[in-house]
């Protein structure tokens, strides 16, 4: 079944990509919040809940993915390296990379440096910057509009600054929107994935955190594997399933 808005059920355990005595780190469902909101009401479990009562211990979100994304999110198991992962977050000294599915031929790399406006108060804008490489590019027989085909491309995206939806604005501000993105996206294409494939997932993938232990200093990398309906669109779009 597509995954909608609607938290995922949580019948499975969370699939735990890596644990250390400080650190865990899941593969997020697409759905799944990561933390009880007023803006959505509708939902009854978050990836918080789900994780403490997995481990059987508190767990601390040290950074945030929007609802509709899935992939790699990182927990601290302790207030104090809590604080010490949100100020390296907040410093961009951990390296996030994401993998999207777009509309569209993006170029092979593009700097898009774009200021975004805060959500929460339109009149300020704050500096926002991704580096974007394309991965794959694909043209199927999937008449749109005008046009007998249409195009999409895999793109790698990696945010030096840290915006609200400042992946899913920018890609829709380059013209290559990100498929089953709402409300930054494209309503025709969304509504044509969810005609022609059933799919009503936000295609994009939090796909890999780069960090030093902050006990250790060992160079940390996470990695996650694409969620179901992910793996779906890759092999429907671009015959495979795994990265190009």
């Amino acid at each position: 079944m597509p995954i909608s808005n609607q938290t995922v059920a949580s019948s499975e355990p969370l699939s735990i990509l890596y644990q250390s005595a400080d650190l865990v780190a899941i593969n997020k469902p697409h759905g799944l919040l990561v933390h009880r909101s007023p803006i959505a009401s509708d939902a009854s479990e978050f990836a918080v809940q789900l994780l403490r009562d997995q481990l059987g211990q508190r767990v601390y979100p040290v950074h945030r993915l929007d609802r509709k994304t899935g992939g790699v999110l990182l927990f601290a198991l302790s207030e104090t390296m809590n604080s010490v992962m949100q100020q390296r977050f907040a410093e961009g000294a951990i390296e996030k990379t994401y993998l999207a599915i777009v509309r569209g031929y993006t170029p092979d790399e593009q700097v898009i440096d774009y200021p975004l406006r805060r959500d929460d108060n339109p009149d300020v804008y704050q500096d926002a910057v991704t580096r974007l490489r394309t991965v794959q590019r694909t043209e199927i027989p999937l008449a749109f509009g005008k046009h007998a085909t249409s195009r999409y491309s895999l793109v790698e995206l990696t945010p030096t600054t840290g915006r609200m939806h400042q992946l899913r604005k920018h890609m829709a501000h380059i013209m290559h929107p990100i498929i089953g993105d709402r409300p930054h996206g494209c309503n025709k294409q969304n509504k044509l994935f969810l005609n022609r494939f059933d799919m009503n997932t936000m295609l994009l993938h939090a796909h890999q955190l780069q960090f030093r232990d902050p006990v250790t200093s060992e160079l940390v990398t996470i990695t996650a594997p694409f969620q179901s309906e992910f793996s779906r669109m890759m092999t429907e779009l671009f015959a495979t399933s795994d990265l190009a």
